[in-house]
């Protein structure tokens, strides 16, 4: 239960940052952090869904931050 809280204020930050017009940086910053939260709660209790949307969650992310 607490990795799934973590992730839900992650995304609830992000979506203030993005409101507040972030510097593209600090939302990638937040991003990682989701990505390690994601992780933590597909391992505890995210199933194959979880699994799922970590990978999801890495690719998007892989290819927001490629040059």
């Amino acid at each position: 239960m607490d990795e799934s809280r973590a992730i839900l204020e992650r995304l609830e930050r992000i979506e203030a940052l993005d409101r507040e017009g972030a510097a593209p940086g600090e939302l990638i910053a937040e991003l990682r952090a989701l990505l390690g939260e994601a992780e933590s709660w597909a391992r505890a209790d995210g199933g194959e869904a979880g699994v799922r949307a970590v990978e999801d969650l890495r690719a998007a992310l892989d290819t927001a931050h490629a040059p």
